[in-house]
């Protein structure tokens, strides 16, 4: 345990995170999805396993220390329901309200379909998957910057 982080915040997503540059997407999935396949094509070819948890917790968690990048109008992503795509399921819903309450504003979920998702996820830094089992429940956040001061 560390003091002020998260405890859903493993060493090994930790180290997804930091490692992560500006630009770069991580795909935030649900129990369904094939995400063993998918992480082997990523960038750090990791995948980060979260069981018995939901999907806005270890959202909430993740918005806890990764900045969204602002220089792009789509920095979250969603997945798209296939027999519909103006649905907005509630575990969409519950991320949207954390990365609305993350950033202190409303940020849209960018709807993207099953499989252009899948080619955006296997583009993505790193996999994490969530023990979720409800569908639907898969987001690409993509990392902003932290400007600062040189020491």
């Amino acid at each position: 345990m560390l003091k002020a982080l998260d405890p859903v915040l493993s060493p090994d997503l930790l180290w997804v995170l930091a490692s992560m540059g500006h630009g770069d997407d991580l795909a935030l999935v649900d129990a369904n999805h094939p995400s063993e396949t998918i992480a082997k094509a990523t960038t750090s070819g990791r995948l980060i396993l979260l069981p018995g948890l939901s999907m806005a917790r270890v959202a909430r968690a993740i918005l806890s220390v990764l900045p969204l990048d602002t220089y792009v109008p789509d920095p979250v992503r969603r997945m798209r329901v296939v027999e519909d795509a103006d649905a907005f399921p509630e575990i969409q819903r519950e991320v949207q309200a954390e990365i609305d309450k993350s950033a202190g504003k409303a940020i849209p979920l960018i709807g993207i379909d099953r499989f252009p998702f899948y080619d955006a996820a296997r583009a993505a830094f790193a996999v994490v998957q969530v023990g979720d089992p409800r569908p639907y429940g898969c987001f690409l956040f993509r990392k902003g910057v932290i400007a600062g001061e040189a020491p």
